[in-house]
């Protein structure tokens, strides 16, 4: 049984780290791409939304890799008897969240960031 937490949730706390902005390479090769991915979607659909689209996609991407390293690491510790994710938790990840945030607003306001079409008919 110890085993079965071990591997659940050391494969929950590994996505979790993979989503999380915890390293710069995370977020250069895992956030990044997402949340552009998810603004390039969006601005499929509605042009004027890339930009809200990317922030709202890596701000997901970090939250959830927040939620899923917490839950996979009390599903290690704790297994069965892991605990509901807590309101001072979900406020600590939303605020790490909000400061990386910054940096993706900065970098579409500079105009590194932009809808893919832009790229590509320049």
């Amino acid at each position: 049984m110890k085993r079965k937490h071990w591997l659940e949730g050391g494969a929950l706390g590994f996505i979790g780290f993979m989503l999380s902005p915890l390293s710069w390479w995370n977020d250069a090769f895992v956030n990044f791409p997402l949340a552009i991915a998810f603004g390039w979607l969006v601005a499929l659909l509605y042009k004027p939304a890339f930009e809200p689209a990317v922030v709202v996609g890596y701000w997901l991407t970090n939250v959830l890799g927040f939620v899923l390293m917490h839950k996979g690491t009390e599903k290690v510790l704790r297994g069965d008897q892991a605990k509901l994710y807590s309101k001072k938790s979900l406020i600590r990840d939303l605020t790490i969240s909000l400061l990386y945030t910054a940096i993706i607003v900065a970098l579409l306001k500079a105009g590194i960031l932009q809808p893919i079409n832009d790229y590509l008919h320049r």
